[in-house]
């Protein structure tokens, strides 16, 4: 199996060298062990990869009790670690191009042949990443989880959410306010009243118990969820070229069977939190019919102001592909 050495930095970074097999390349993720995007994204696509290399290549798993999601990229930049599981919103404060995945559409083949996949890859690269795969998990990506149920409009009048920077445009168009922090602080949060509510995937709740501190699960759904695996760009460059080659079969297979298989656990997931107490609320139709539009449009603003020219690009191929607005 292949091993790579990459720890410059880590002293730097207040980091101690983290140690696995010696056969493997080490990956930090920003979700638990046990937690529903790890054991559906992350080890699929570490098993893909072992098959797809024939074992040359394989990673070994930590968690964000090493390293905390929001302070994730800059280790792996610095090669304390070799690859990287993540939402591109924990590192938007670095750049926000890769959050921008959230407003197109979750097509995997379009997203490919329409070049967006290569065209952040090549952003990425120009920080000394490399954008391994971006799997889509569902269909439809979000909702609002809500300690009390909406009563008007607009729906959010005087509450705080919970959301990374994507939905704070929209959270603030439906009258409410954005509060940023990493899925496992919301429980507390909630419990504490530091906040109202809060944006999340359509799984991923069940997991973190927010059926016993928030009462409602809120409609509509909406938007993409684009988790990310990224590599150290140097990491990357020392595989050989078989091995790279069998990393993208793999990330194609993830991507290709992450959609459907997601759907399915989000309707179990719904199915389990009724079950488990948990109410449904629903904003007015006025506010729902504007939900996508609020959430894409949001998305892309937040990117744009980041990086607009990058981002700009990055959009016109999304229209292209018939992908987003």
């Amino acid at each position: 199996m292949k091993k790579i050495t990459a720890l410059a930095g880590a002293a730097a970074l207040g980091l101690s060298a983290w140690t696995a097999s010696a056969d493997d390349l080490r990956m930090i993720g920003a979700f638990p062990e046990g937690f529903v995007f790890t054991e559906e994204i992350v080890k699929p696509f570490m098993a893909l990869v072992e098959e797809e290399t024939g074992g040359e290549v394989s990673f070994a798993l930590t968690g964000p009790d090493a390293v905390p999601p929001l302070e994730q990229l800059e280790p792996v930049q610095a090669g304390v670690f070799d690859a990287l599981f993540t939402h591109p919103a924990y590192h938007a404060g670095t750049t926000p191009v890769g959050l921008a995945i959230d407003a197109i559409a979750a097509d995997p083949s379009k997203r490919r042949e329409g070049g967006i996949i290569n065209y952040i890859d090549a952003h990425y690269q120009t920080l000394g990443m490399k954008l391994i795969t971006a799997p889509a998990t569902g269909s439809k990506g979000f909702r609002y989880f809500l300690k009390e149920p909406i009563t008007g409009e607009p729906g959010f009048e005087g509450r705080k959410i919970r959301g990374t920077v994507s939905y704070h445009p929209m959270i603030e168009a439906l009258g409410g306010s954005g509060v940023v922090m990493g899925g496992g602080d919301v429980y507390s949060a909630l419990q504490t009243g530091v906040v109202d509510g809060a944006a999340w995937g359509l799984t991923g709740a069940r997991d973190f118990k927010w059926y016993e501190v928030a009462n409602y699960m809120a409609d509509p759904v909406f938007g993409q969820v684009g988790l990310m695996i990224f590599m150290n760009l140097d990491a990357w460059n020392a595989l050989s070229a078989e091995e790279q080659a069998g990393i993208e079969r793999a990330a194609l297979r993830l991507e290709t069977d992450s959609i459907a298989r997601f759907d399915s656990l989000a309707a179990q997931e719904k199915e389990d939190l009724l079950e488990l107490g948990m109410k449904m609320t629903a904003f007015s139709d006025a506010e729902a019919e504007q939900f996508e539009e609020l959430w894409s449009g949001g998305v892309w603003s937040i990117a744009e102001k980041g990086d607009p020219d990058t981002v700009a690009g990055l959009r016109t191929l999304a229209r292209e592909a018939g992908l987003s607005d």
